[in-house]
């Protein structure tokens, strides 16, 4: 069972860290480059340990599974 006391981010939020645009973000998620969780509305949101591993250069589970 996932834990769901992970903090999630939204796009703004990755983008932010990245330095890039949320569209560029929503398009990563898109590509498999990270992955993405769906709210009930059908938004995006970011496990925020997935993010903090690719702003620190790690592969992630969906870079791992694409290959």
């Amino acid at each position: 069972m996932e834990s769901t006391s992970e903090r999630l981010l939204t796009p703004g939020e990755v983008a932010a860290l990245f330095r890039v645009d949320p569209k560029t973000v929503t398009r990563w998620a898109a590509a498999g480059r990270i992955s993405s969780i769906r709210t009930p509305g059908g938004h995006r949101r970011f496990r925020e340990s997935e993010v903090h591993a690719l702003l620190r250069g790690e592969e992630t589970v969906a870079e791992h599974s694409a290959r």
